[in-house]
């Protein structure tokens, strides 16, 4: 028998290691290698501001979560506090976010998976793995919470212990070595494509803190949403700031920045420089499941979208079913889109189809995260015109630091217009708000008539 419950199995512990799950992926891994080229040492800087602006948007998540806990979160914000066509554009985008980036991961493991099977095509790696989690995300959300919960100890163990290893390497490098602090500024010194590169880098550093709103989609399954999201968010933005310039800011000490890209992760040619036997295929498998996890939670994460679409009558009721165990379904298997999409572009962009894929899949997460900050200044004013109770959580410098977010983001979404590499995030993303308007208007007159 079916019905449309989602059940409340979720544990603080699940919820901060599947906010970790999807924001620890190729962002880090491989993505890191794109930014180190683009903007040298000062990446470091643009991971850090990076941080700063997720620090602000998790500042408003929490807030506007602990109020109003649901599995529709910032959509069902946005769509009660400013209107239903600004929450249908959420929704619909950052579901389509979710489906590009599982096709973002599922490219990147066909990269990893090259490391052992140079001579098998990519597109058989995606189809295969893609099964595996399909079924995971199939079975029950606590299975899925569990499944999650031990990829991401695995990796994030494993960052702990490149850390131990990193620092243990820079400290007993000889003199003479080419290892330490001074790769900062060798060659053309620590900002060697000036502000521009810094400011671009940014762009990728959000697309590697992608996922840290995962915690507000789960309150809809958290077992006590109050107690469970605010330490979920302080756990998780806390952690990956720390491991995102940890991790990197050891990577430039040891490997130059000239050598980074998305061929091989920079995480691999660490091990192969430092030359410890077996160590290059370890990483290069922990890596693998670090994609593994973040494309299971964004599978999961998208699943959840389209069930509050349907739930809100913005998506056919069909998606609103869930089985037995209270997974929805029919929206996981609606939600594989981008598996197929990634599996294509692989084949016809063999060489750029990470790039690609990161390209269109950035524009409906960077808008989501822009209307968060919107949603945040409505829900806030109508909040205390009402006279609600006191809020359990409140977001420091408002309005201020939340304008401020909205306008940092909106400044590096017009920069993507004006870089080659990035030029389709605006290419893909206002056809699709355009796209999103014309079918949601055309809703409203079928409705009427």
């Amino acid at each position: 028998m079916e019905n449309n419950k989602l059940k409340r199995e979720l544990s603080t512990n699940q919820i901060t290691m599947i906010a970790m799950g999807c924001a620890i992926g190729t962002g880090l891994f491989l993505g890191s290698g794109l930014a180190i080229s683009l903007a040298g040492p000062s990446v470091l800087i643009s991971y850090a501001v990076g941080a700063f602006i997720v620090l602000l948007l998790m500042g408003c998540l929490a807030e506007i979560t602990v109020a109003y806990p649901t599995s529709g979160s910032f959509g069902t914000i946005a769509e009660k506090y400013i209107s239903p066509l600004a929450g249908f554009l959420v929704r619909y985008s950052y579901w389509i976010a979710n489906v590009l980036a599982i096709g973002v991961e599922v490219s990147a493991i066909a990269v990893y998976m090259k490391y052992w099977f140079p001579d098998v095509p990519g597109s058989v790696w995606i189809f295969l793995f893609a099964a595996l989690l399909i079924y995971v995300n199939a079975t029950s959300v606590n299975t899925f919470g569990n499944f999650e919960y031990i990829f991401s100890m695995i990796k994030v163990s494993s960052i702990v212990i490149f850390i131990l290893l990193g620092a243990y390497v820079v400290i007993g490098a000889e003199p003479a070595s080419s290892i330490g602090v001074e790769n900062y500024v060798n060659a053309d010194g620590f900002m060697p494509f000036g502000l521009w590169g810094l400011w671009v880098a940014i762009f990728i550093s959000l697309f590697s803190f992608l996922g840290t709103e995962m915690i507000a989609v789960t309150a809809g399954e958290a077992k006590d949403p109050d107690v469970a999201v605010p330490r979920a968010l302080k756990a998780t933005v806390f952690r990956l700031a720390t491991f995102y310039v940890l991790t990197i800011g050891l990577m430039l000490m040891i490997v130059p920045w000239q050598e980074a890209g998305v061929d091989i992760s920079p995480f691999v040619k660490v091990m192969e420089i430092l030359n410890i036997p077996g160590a290059s295929g370890i990483m290069n498998f922990i890596i693998l499941t670090a994609a593994l996890s973040a494309m299971n939670s964004q599978l999961y994460a998208s699943t959840r979208m389209v069930f509050s679409l349907s739930e809100q009558k913005q998506a056919p009721a069909f998606f609103r079913k869930v089985s037995r165990k209270g997974v929805p379904v029919r929206a996981l298997l609606i939600s594989t889109l981008g598996i197929f999409l990634a599996a294509g572009i692989k084949v016809v962009l063999p060489d750029t189809s990470y790039a690609f894929m990161m390209g269109i899949s950035m524009f409906g997460a960077i808008f989501t995260w822009f209307m968060v900050f919107i949603s945040h200044l409505f829900f806030r004013r109508n909040w205390e015109r009402a006279g609600g109770r006191q809020l359990p959580v409140k977001m420091y410098g408002y309005p201020y630091l939340t304008i401020l977010g909205a306008v940092l983001l909106l400044a590096l979404t017009v920069t993507t217009w004006f870089t080659e590499s990035f030029k389709i995030v605006l290419q893909f993303g206002i056809p699709w708000l355009i796209f999103l308007c014309v079918t949601y208007m055309l809703m409203m007159r079928v409705k009427r008539t």
